[in-house]
């Protein structure tokens, strides 16, 4: 290492001990003379080892990475030539015009799979691990069950973004990269451009944008150790790509920049996104949650909604536990589109959650089964901030469960102690007591009976259960202790009518007699009747055993009296993993794994079927998600149509250019149904089968002319991005609800999915009537373009306007006024060939308007807005976001000119 670093390095060490977060002062600036940084020779073949131990690099404006590791990085993206020769089960060959470009067209999974498959070729360690791979029409990869990437083992990946930026930074360079003045819109030969260093990566800014590791998170004002980004993908599943590529104008490329046009999940591709590998284990890895905190464990969901949803019965389930390693309540919700880890923040220590009946709150104490002392009952919000925290004002409350009495109040069971049962003294000291909740506050407790029951309570009260040292259980007025008075514990009762109890035990003679299976503490999970009669015995997974078990928590669902939830314990006494347990075929499903998970609890909805005589189906209605959280603006905006359909008047539909530009709230009876991504055949769906059946006050549709991207497959928006969605097959299904909704479907349609409270971008919608404005003011900058130069020579722009001309005629027999909207883009295109950031000639644009404007003409219900002008209009930079879309202030000024047409055309 050179000399100018030492005294950074004194800093760095003194920094880095005893912490993985850190703020230290001596940072480093982008460098392109790092020559010290490159190793002059690799054991390893096209991959270049990058000297990072010991230094400090800038990630970001504000957030600097450091590490105590080197790491091997790819020379170059990996080729055609390479991917195509390593295709076989698990992913298949890409069209190539020639081996040495490099590959794209490929999902961040293709890229996993891709990874794997070098490593097994190189005698190396695979780095990521799955349970399932789900494949689209062309065999791409879009999901991977049980994803989990493994920072401790040296194989072949992808490089982290920290990685990917500290290597590009020392000689980036995008003025000598193939991009948009040079390229011709298409990809090179990878390492053709001659550079200026040899014995560095080539392409790192231009040719072809790559994917990197890490989950998408926002960067903090901070130093971070050996940072790998975010743990999970969140609500929204976001990923990260970096330099650039052959359509990007140089001046625009950025070592730092994260994202592209729209949102880059797992499951997306494009013909400039490629990748390169790295190679290399972590030590000491360091993830950001999305509140910013840091954390070195992770905890790793690892079955999705596709997964668990058929084993439950419903797709709006929720499973709540403790990490130990925090002390706080985690939970994941299968009723989104993508599952992650939601840890709510907090210095109360937290055990024992249980899900309230509506799936809304969590009840949890301060004290631990089996553990004698006080404890504290809460109740709060299950959301990101645990909002609405109350707490139960008593001497002491202990593991909280639940009721729904026959009136349909809800209450809450608790005890005065959980310490250990065996010595009768103290336990009948204790107490079981119940108190009603009700509009977020508790009511007076009033005592049950004497001895703390906190294994459940059978609805007609007639039978208890506890189970901390013994099976004790008290049937009408007589306490009595079952399983021979063996050791005995995690005593849970099902909450149908069968009154069955699970619980563990000790390896127990009377276990072992019953199961004729010799097995050890906590091998074996035993059912006994309602009378302690053992019926049933389930052994744990090889290599371990179970704790904390539980029935499910629902009353009515079909599948809650065959299935149990259990953390499940390795060999070394942790708490590895969480698991559904399923009673009837004896199978074990895994949901999350990490250091130490405790106290599981699975709310799962009421699920009821659907019937001839209207009985709504609570597991589809309003179930508007899709495995590919970029189009999660449509799930959101799905419930807004349906809180305001028989009021709303003005509905615009389209893409991202209208979701940024049409400022719905600022007239009254408007709803913004603009979502990502959308194409034109998706606008003519949503207004033949919702708003002409369900919008019986519409007078006005805004439809969002971007015949730019006319180009593109009929149907690609809705049937490959909303067609597995349950709530939109379940409309089609009812005929669009044209004869009539049936009870109930409003109320399922506002708790489906998504929680209000727990979404601030959710929030934001509602209130803006589906505008999500965009205060950013970065103006038009350059005229980037994103596809080749493309004339109206395929069939595609001719049905998109026929698709058009059908919203038209479908508007004019209802009276419904259709104005076009041509969005304004930068105006500086106007000084290219393109028409803009899609790469349409202006030739064939200009063609395309005279068209339209021929049907302003003709057409009585029709009004043209061309707001762009071919680019001489009067947005400028400060009404801009980006080169294709408005910020605020641009929504504000076109707002205003709606209005006008709009009192024009109502005269």
């Amino acid at each position: 290492m050179a000399v100018k670093q030492a005294n950074f390095l004194a800093t760095l060490f003194l920094c880095i001990t005893g912490m993985s977060l850190f703020a230290c002062s001596n940072s480093q600036s982008l460098n392109t003379d790092g020559e010290e940084f490159f190793a002059a020779e690799s054991p390893l073949n096209d991959m270049i080892l990058f000297l990072s131990n010991g230094t400090r690099f800038p990630l970001g404006p504000k957030t600097s990475v450091a590490f105590t590791y080197d790491f091997f990085i790819g020379e170059h993206e990996v080729t055609c030539g390479e991917y195509n020769a390593l295709a076989g089960e698990t992913f298949t060959k890409v069209d190539c015009k020639n081996d040495s470009l490099p590959v794209t067209n490929v999902s961040f999974f293709d890229a996993v799979l891709f990874s794997n498959a070098y490593s097994k070729a190189h005698m190396a360690d695979t780095v990521y691990t799955y349970t399932a791979a789900v494949y689209d029409g062309e065999n791409h990869c879009v999901l991977l069950e049980g994803f989990d990437f493994h920072p401790d083992v040296a194989g072949y990946r992808l490089p982290t973004e920290a990685e990917w930026v500290s290597v590009a930074s020392q000689s980036w360079n995008p003025a000598n990269s193939w991009n948009l003045g040079n390229s011709k819109n298409s990809a090179h030969k990878v390492c053709s451009i001659p550079q200026k260093w040899e014995g560095r990566p080539c392409d790192m800014a231009g040719n072809a944008m790559e994917w990197v590791n890490d989950w998408y998170t926002n960067l903090p004002d901070t130093t971070l150790a050996n940072f790998v980004g975010a743990p999970d993908g969140g609500t929204h599943g976001k990923r990260i790509v970096k330099g650039g590529s052959f359509l990007h104008e140089a001046a625009a490329m950025n070592a730092y920049s994260r994202g592209d046009v729209y949102t880059v999940t797992s499951a997306s591709r494009t013909w400039y996104i490629g990748f390169r590998l790295g190679y290399g284990s972590i030590p000491d890895p360091v993830w950001m949650n999305a509140n910013g905190s840091a954390q070195q464990k992770k905890i790793n969901v690892l079955a999705s909604t596709s997964i668990v949803s058929p084993i439950v019965g419903s797709h709006r389930a929720k499973l709540a536990f403790r990490n130990d390693a925090t002390g706080n309540i985690a939970y994941i919700d299968y009723g989104v589109g993508n599952q992650g880890i939601i840890e709510i923040a907090d210095t109360i220590d937290a055990y024992h959650p249980e899900i309230s009946p509506d799936g809304k709150k969590v009840a949890f104490c301060t004290g631990l089964e089996g553990v004698a002392g006080k404890s504290s009952l809460y109740v709060r919000d299950l959301n990101p901030q645990g909002t609405n925290l109350v707490k139960l004002d008593v001497e002491s409350a202990a593991i909280p469960r639940w009721r729904v009495r026959a009136k349909g109040d809800t209450s809450i069971i608790y005890v005065t102690s959980a310490a250990n049962n065996k010595i009768e003294s103290d336990f009948s000291k204790s107490s079981t007591w119940e108190v009603l909740f009700s509009k977020g506050r508790f009511l007076t407790p009033q005592k049950l009976f004497d001895g703390a029951y906190h294994g459940g309570l059978s609805r007609d009260k007639q039978l208890a259960v506890t189970g901390a040292r013994l099976l004790r259980t008290r049937m009408g007025n007589r306490d009595t202790v079952w399983y021979n008075g063996e050791q005995a514990c995690n005593a849970s009762l099902s909450k149908d009518l069968t009154k069955r109890t699970l619980f563990l035990d000790f390896g127990g003679s009377t276990g072992k007699k019953f199961t004729g299976v010799d097995y050890g503490t906590h091998q074996m999970l035993l059912v006994a009747d309602s009378t302690g009669v053992l019926v049933q015995g389930i052994p744990s997974p090889k290599g371990y055993s179970f704790d904390h078990t539980e029935w499910i928590n629902s009353i009515k669902n079909r599948n809650s009296e065959k299935l149990a939830v259990a953390s499940l314990t390795d060999a070394d006494g942790a708490h590895r993993k969480l698991a559904i347990v399923n009673l009837h075929d004896s199978s074990i499903t895994n949901l999350a794994e990490g250091e130490e998970l405790w106290h599981p609890n699975l709310w799962v909805k009421v699920n009821e079927s659907d019937s001839s005589n209207n009985e709504l189906n609570l597991d589809s209605a309003g179930a508007y998600y899709s495995i590919d959280q970029s189009t999660h603006y449509l799930v959101y905006k799905m419930r807004i149509f349906w809180r305001d359909h028989q009021s709303v008047e003005i509905v615009g539909l389209g893409n991202s250019r209208m979701q940024a530009g049409f400022y719905a709230s600022k007239l009254d009876h408007a709803l913004n149904m603009a979502t990502v991504p959308c194409d034109i055949f998706m606008s003519h769906y949503i207004f033949k089968n919702y708003l002409l059946t369900q919008a019986p006050n519409l007078k006005y549709l805004l439809v969002s002319l971007d015949f730019d991207l006319w180009d593109q497959k009929e149907g690609n928006s809705f049937k490959d991005n909303f067609g597995s969605a349950p709530g939109f097959a379940y409309d089609a299904n009812h005929d669009f609800w044209q004869k009539g909704l049936y009870d109930g479907f409003y109320e399922a349609v506002q708790n489906s999915i998504v929680d209000v409270d727990a979404n601030m971008e959710l929030t934001e919608q509602l209130n803006g009537f589906g505008f999500i404005s965009v205060e950013n003011a970065s103006g038009w900058g350059k005229p980037e373009v994103l596809n080749g130069m493309w004339e109206l020579k395929s069939d595609m722009p001719q049905k998109n306007y026929e698709r058009f001309l059908d919203i038209l005629k479908m508007a004019k027999e209802h009276n419904i006024y259709v104005i076009g909207v041509i969005f304004p883009m930068n105006p500086r295109y106007a000084s290219t060939k393109y028409y803009g950031r899609h790469g349409m000639n202006r030739y064939s644009a200009e063609n395309f308007i005279e068209r339209i404007k021929k049907l302003d003409n003709d057409e009585k219900y029709f009004v043209l807005m061309d707001e762009n002008k071919m680019g001489k209009h009067d947005y400028d930079d400060s009404m801009a976001s980006d080169s294709d879309h408005l910020n605020e202030k641009g929504a504000e000024q076109l707002i205003n000119r709606i209005k006008a047409v709009l009192e024009k055309i109502s005269k």
